[in-house]
């Protein structure tokens, strides 16, 4: 068995040793794989629609994130290796479901996650300075330049993940606290009148309807999980770091709507690409041009960042347990980074965003972003079945008031995926694509599964 305890590694003679990942940057990770100007795009159009009523739906989907945190400290602490949710799901339902769990839900939401991040910087730039920079370029540098950082070790993802997170985390607060305090002109205030203050959303149940959307704002703190190797004292740390992240990004985007309130009105807030950019410009005017850049590019490098070092270690992981191409867990051999899968993700991520007109990308995110939330229903099962298989397993977390963390984030995320279009219009198209990834991945597993790895589809990996 793994001893999860152990702090870093220890490098060969001649090799420099690698530094373990301290909680600071745990919590930069789990918080700068979260707010990404996807999400506080969807915070806004949701204070947009809902008003206060929009806080009662995010404190509930915050409740569904610390179910989601639970299973993954659990399962990731039982097995702790860089395959994370492909490893627990071969020890409690087999390869098939293993495979198609991750590619579903991380490689292919990545892959068009990213792209759309890098769309929207794009979009940021041209309209902050428009026709001074060349369309495409800066966000292909970016990634580029990330790629490459992250082959060469985590100390340096660990400095920039903290510089990006907090520097991200700080513009926000300035912006919301401001909106705040510093009182709006009355033209302002009076185009901002129509938010809704009042708690009838609450008292009448209907903000139910708005949680699916907040959902959005509290999915990817598992990303962690993948560094477990990296990281001194896990079993303290995973946990910890999950959970007081998920309260740090309720508070963020709970000051960052009740701020935009004074300034926006509901219609900007639910049509607006780029909401966040007119509050900026609303409290700050010309001068807030420097915080709308940091607030947009440290959330996208803080996620391109995280993910460029997270998916390539479940790669790595799962090439160690046959379950990818061999070449996935190749590794450098001075930096022991996975390096191949590095350059992998960075290319899948590059073609969607240079090939993929922005408004389409947005239609694929949804459809493969709705399949994340079937991993996470994954992780819970597998929870649930390896208490019944291996209940004798060392558990340095155990889910409190188990099973009911487990069954009340199955059900959320069901309601979730099943309320994920934003539209009722483009529900048959969101629901098509979700079917279209799923059905691809899981023909490529089930050959993998059959004729490479030469098992059955469903039967457990029995080892310890």
């Amino acid at each position: 068995m793994l001893d999860t305890t152990t702090a870093t590694p220890v490098a060969s003679a001649g090799e420099p040793v690698r530094q373990a990942i301290g909680f600071k940057t745990m919590i930069a990770v789990c918080v700068g794989c979260v707010v990404v100007q996807g999400a506080m795009a969807s915070a806004l159009m949701g204070f947009g629609l809902g008003g206060v009523s929009f806080l009662a739906a995010m404190l509930v989907a915050a409740l569904f994130a610390l179910c989601n945190a639970m299973s993954f400290s659990e399962l990731s602490l039982m097995y702790p290796q860089a395959g994370t949710l492909a490893t627990y799901t071969q020890k409690a339902i087999g390869h098939f479901p293993a495979i198609v769990s991750v590619f579903s839900g991380y490689v292919v939401v990545a892959m068009f996650g990213l792209s759309a991040e890098l769309l929207l910087v794009d979009a940021l730039l041209q309209t902050l300075f428009p026709e001074a920079l060349p369309p495409h370029l800066v966000p292909l540098l970016l990634l580029g330049a990330l790629a490459l950082l992250n082959i060469l070790g985590t100390d340096v993802f660990a400095r920039l993940q903290n510089v990006f997170t907090f520097a991200m985390i700080a513009a926000i607060l300035i912006v919301g606290a401001t909106a705040l305090i510093k009182t709006p002109t009355s033209s302002v205030a009076e185009a901002a009148a129509g938010i809704g203050w009042g708690a009838g959303g609450i008292v009448d149940g209907s903000f139910i309807g708005l949680v699916a959307l907040a959902m959005w704002l509290f999915v990817g703190c598992e990303f962690i999980c993948p560094m477990i190797n990296d990281i001194r004292q896990p079993e303290k740390r995973i946990p910890r770091a999950m959970f007081l992240s998920l309260g740090i990004i309720f508070v963020l985007f709970t000051l960052f709507c009740l701020g935009a309130g004074h300034y926006l009105s509901s219609e900007t807030m639910t049509t607006s690409a780029l909401p966040y950019l007119d509050l900026v410009d609303g409290v700050f005017g010309q001068a807030g041009l420097i915080i709308a850049t940091v607030m947009g590019l440290t959330a996208t490098c803080s996620t391109v960042n995280t993910v460029l070092a997270s998916v390539p270690r479940m790669l790595s992981g799962m090439a160690d347990n046959g379950q990818a191409f061999g070449i996935m867990g190749k590794r450098h051999p001075r930096y022991d980074t996975p390096w191949v899968g590095i350059l992998f993700l960075a290319a899948i991520v590059a073609i969607p965003f240079m090939l993929v007109k922005p408004d389409n990308i947005v239609i694929l995110l949804i459809g493969a972003s709705t399949s994340w939330l079937l991993a996470y229903i994954v992780a819970h099962v597998d929870v649930m079945v390896l208490r019944r298989r291996r209940p004798g397993h060392r558990r340095p977390y155990r889910t409190p008031f188990y099973p009911l963390p487990q069954l009340l984030g199955i059900v959320g995320m069901g309601y979730v995926a099943a309320n994920a279009s934003p539209s009722p219009d483009m529900t048959g198209l969101v629901y098509t694509l979700l079917g279209v990834v799923l059905g691809i991945v899981s023909l490529i597993a089930l050959v993998w599964v059959k004729f490479k790895m030469k098992k059955r589809l469903f039967e457990p990996d029995m080892s310890e």
